[in-house]
């Protein structure tokens, strides 16, 4: 089971590499309104890179509901649950 800083680090990396901005550093109130180039269609590229990078799926209804970075960490910890 990985840590929420284990995720968090984890999730930097792709957001770097998703947005293209090797200076990101998220943290768990990161919104997407705080990050340049953070929009529908790239939360959705973000959201099918952190599924591929952590093994999960996330329906519609959970993705909604995520308002920040750290709602993102807690599903994803949720998800990789025993």
């Amino acid at each position: 089971m990985k840590t929420t800083a284990e995720i968090l680090e984890a999730l930097n990396g792709i957001f770097r590499h998703v947005l293209k901005n090797e200076s990101l550093n998220l943290t768990e109130t990161t919104t997407a309104h705080d990050v340049d180039g953070w929009d529908s269609l790239t939360n959705m590229l973000l959201i099918s890179e952190v599924e591929k990078a952590f093994g999960v799926r996330f329906n519609f209804r959970e993705i909604v509901k995520m308002k920040n970075v750290g709602d993102l960490c807690a599903a994803i910890a949720n998800k990789m649950k025993p």
